[in-house]
């Protein structure tokens, strides 16, 4: 619930000053699954604004910035400019510029593609970043690796696969597969890979076309990875065109295996939404698993 108090401090750090006796409209919006998320209407403009807990998610927004800032300064792609990331008593609020939607025109994903090519050409001397963050609900390890396979396993696949066992949602028999798929790591993904920035979350809902016909990322969980993090989650829940993945291929080409190497990818997603979900995402990280 947004109280009265939190939504005059809210305004007061949007527009310093403003009279309290303007109206000021908290429009109710989707904000995915954690956070409240509101439209603020003033008579000049729109901004959207997220609400969470400042202590059940300890500093989830200032690691969505760190996300937003990073992907920003390269300059290859659009993100929503940052307003204010602040804590008002036991709130956490993220502002960010409002972004109007548009229409995809023809050449939208070809540009989305080429984009993240872009993006994924931007490389840094160690897989992780310079801090831990959260893929959604979930924190998120980024201790410096110089070995992609081992950044995957360790910092990645283990973490998760623990939360999954002690909440009993894998077996000693799922846990002894994945020992086996780490040995097969470097068949799957081979040596020598380059720390690629990835958005970390690059599903269909976390982007948007702006009324400029451009994309714009939204709630990364950023990190220098693996393209196939990307590439592969951009998968499993659909929205892609395939326009965008011939963009991409032409930009950056990918090896002959990249299909095997988004499935084993995605079994981080599917592991994170077996632990937020439950059951109904085990039978796809199995079918991934018992090929190794």
């Amino acid at each position: 619930m947004l109280t009265r108090e939190l939504s005059s401090y809210i305004t007061q750090m949007v527009v310093p000053g403003w009279d309290n006796t303007k109206k000021v409209n908290f429009q109710p919006i989707s904000g995915g699954s954690i956070n409240q998320a509101f439209r603020i209407n003033f008579d000049k403009g729109s901004y959207f604004c997220k609400v969470n807990s400042a202590t059940k998610f300890p500093q989830l927004f200032e690691k969505e910035c760190q996300g937003l800032l990073q992907i920003n300064k390269q300059g290859g792609i659009k993100v929503p400019q940052i307003i204010h990331c602040f804590e008002f008593l036991e709130y956490q609020v993220l502002i960010l510029e409002w972004i109007s939607t548009g229409n995809k025109d023809k050449d939208f994903w070809e540009r989305f593609g080429k984009q993240m090519a872009a993006l994924h050409h931007i490389s840094n001397e160690y897989f992780g970043f310079l801090d831990n963050n959260y893929m959604g609900s979930v924190t998120q390890s980024n201790e410096p690796s110089l070995d992609w396979n081992n950044f995957f396993y360790r910092s990645r696949l283990q973490p998760i696969i623990s939360k999954c066992f002690n909440a009993n949602l894998l077996t000693q028999k799922h846990v002894l597969h994945f020992e086996r798929l780490l040995i097969k790591l470097p068949e799957v993904f081979g040596e020598g890979q380059l720390p690629a920035l990835v958005h970390g979350d690059l599903w269909s809902g976390n982007f948007m076309c702006n009324k400029d016909s451009e994309p714009v990322l939204i709630d990364p969980a950023i990190s220098y990875a693996h393209p196939s993090v990307d590439l592969g989650m951009s998968t499993l829940f659909g929205g892609f065109n395939q326009r965008f993945y011939d963009s991409y291929q032409y930009y950056n080409p990918l090896p002959l295996n990249y299909k095997e190497q988004w499935e084993v990818a995605n079994l981080y997603p599917l592991l994170i939404h077996l632990f937020l979900f439950g059951s109904g995402y085990l039978g796809q990280i199995e079918q991934t698993l018992y090929k190794y």
